[in-house]
């Protein structure tokens, strides 16, 4: 068995996300307490409450970081290893926590940044992303060529086969909306999101991002961590600055991510932290190139003994 821990993105949170397990386990609630002691706000406050900042990308980005390195931290005391390391967008980050390359005190103030540095690059309102049901990459990429003239349209994720995220100015994405249903398209949903993410519209995030990565100190990888950027494992640690620099400009292969881990030899795939959806897209990466693969998820206590059951933990 080859197992890999995967690291929801941005949009998985939801209020009381985590609280089962921070009062039934000291190692969650070591994690969620020390983000409390180095923000300057208190992420369980945030994540146990109905505070209207969770879906706030500054404040999302590190409640899900905890959460998710909290669920990892339960995991390993419960003996489970990764022979590898992902996450979606954000969730990268979380990896790269979990494999050891950076600390969780640095990891958790720097995703703060992020969010903040994403959600001022582009002005409230003037970005837009869309999900795009059941059509082909050259076509989705035709739309986004059409309303070239409208605004900057691209493709910013690789969600999994028949999902791929379209973002960029708003009346471009609108448009192109549009014209992906007209190219057959089964649906096109506009995302409740505050900007343009994994877009060039981000270079001015990425920009700063990369001054506040300069100051963070790296360590060699404990666990292999595979790229949103390449869908390819790391190789070093002095690659990783400018991948995170880079990620947060350029389109999300996630798809094509799953897709290198079975080929690797994943055949377990454990999502860490709030929700499902990772859990959904391996389904489909794996049911399209037939392999057959376990996927279990961990949030609560009812997912944690079906995990813990289902690996014979």
């Amino acid at each position: 068995m080859k197992t890999a821990f995967i690291f929801s993105g941005q949009g998985a949170q939801y209020a009381g996300m985590g609280k089962e397990l921070y009062d039934n386990f000291e190692c969650v609630k070591e994690v969620f307490d020390k983000a409390d002691s180095v923000l300057d706000f208190k992420v369980t406050d945030m994540c146990f409450g109905e505070d209207e900042r969770l879906n706030e990308t500054e404040y999302t980005q590190p409640a899900l970081l905890t959460m998710s390195y909290g669920v990892c931290r339960l995991m390993e005391e419960k003996g489970l290893k990764a022979d590898y390391v992902a996450g979606l967008s954000l969730g990268e980050y979380s990896a790269h926590v979990a494999s050891g390359t950076m600390s969780f005190e640095d990891a958790v103030k720097l995703v703060r940044k992020r969010g903040k540095f994403m959600t001022e690059a582009v002005p409230k309102g003037e970005g837009a992303m869309c999900a795009v049901l059941n059509l082909g990459a050259d076509k989705i990429q035709e739309a986004c060529d059409e309303v070239a003239e409208i605004g900057r349209c691209m493709i910013a994720n690789y969600n999994a086969p028949g999902q791929i995220v379209i973002a960029g100015d708003k009346a471009a994405v609108e448009k192109a909306s549009e014209l992906v249903v007209e190219k057959g398209a089964r649906r096109a949903v506009m995302l409740n999101v505050s900007g343009p993410f994994h877009t060039s519209l981000l270079k001015p995030a990425a920009e700063k991002l990369a001054e506040e990565l300069e100051k963070i100190d790296l360590n060699d990888m404990k666990i292999p961590v595979i790229t949103n950027l390449t869908a390819q494992v790391v190789e070093d640690k002095s690659q990783v600055k400018d991948i995170l620099t880079k990620q947060v400009m350029n389109p999300v292969k996630w798809e094509q991510s799953v897709k290198n881990m079975i080929e690797l030899g994943v055949d377990t795939f454990v999502e860490m932290g709030p929700g499902k959806t990772l859990s959904s897209f391996v389904k489909k990466a794996a049911k399209e190139v037939g392999a057959d693969v376990s996927i279990y998820n961990v949030e609560d206590l009812k997912t944690l003994e079906k995990t813990l059951g289902g690996l014979g933990l």
